[in-house]
């Protein structure tokens, strides 16, 4: 009589175990990507910063570079808000290039502004 209670338990249990352990799965691989998506921000913002930066090069074409790189690896939507300022750091010219994008919260869609993130580079004299 005893096992005539349990028939079915190994199904409930498995849904149980499976379900949790699908959610932890999905978890880890959102981090992941949002990891990603702001690795690849940074290192986009920093270039548009150095190409910014040279000698012969106007800032502005800067932030163009990194909107460039971002909407080619990730997408044009994460590429929508960026800017560039040339900022005195005791005495010296930087450029700086601000990317604000969305956070990715379910693949590739989230919220406005979760991202800000800056690359900066020492201006070349001519």
């Amino acid at each position: 009589m005893v096992r005539r209670r349990e028939t079915g338990a190994a199904v409930v249990d498995f849904v149980l175990v499976g379900s949790m352990l699908t959610f932890l799965f999905l978890g880890i691989v959102q981090l992941g990507l949002a990891l990603h998506v702001r690795n690849t921000l940074i290192a986009s913002a920093s270039e548009g910063a150095r190409f910014g930066a040279r000698a012969d090069v106007d800032p502005a074409i800067g932030a163009e570079r990194a909107r460039s790189l971002i909407a080619s690896s990730l997408s044009d939507r994460f590429a929508r808000d960026v800017s560039v300022s040339v900022e005195d750091a005791d005495g010296v010219q930087v450029v700086v290039v601000r990317v604000r994008a969305p956070l990715p919260v379910i693949g590739l869609v989230g919220p406005g502004d979760g991202f800000d993130v800056v690359g900066r580079a020492f201006e070349e004299r001519q």
